[in-house]
């Protein structure tokens, strides 16, 4: 098999299989793309949220405390 190979233009080998390869698992790759991005995106969201909840809980948590109410 790898004596075919081999045998093979350069051109065949560099050019024509790699296209081959995108052609038949281009779809697979971009589906993987788009997972690892909205991944991604999701993940930041999440983390802006959560800072915002933080942020909000310590700006309310020190305005209420300093009022002497004791809650919210």
């Amino acid at each position: 098999m790898k004596d075919a190979f081999m045998s093979l233009p350069w051109w065949v080998r560099w050019v024509v299989i790699p296209l081959l390869a995108l052609a038949v698992f281009g779809g697979l790759l971009l589906d993987l793309i788009a997972f690892v991005v909205g991944l991604a995106f999701k993940i930041l969201v999440f983390a802006v949220l959560v800072a915002l909840v933080i942020f909000l809980v310590r700006k309310f948590s020190s305005s209420s405390g300093s009022s002497g109410s004791g809650g919210w």
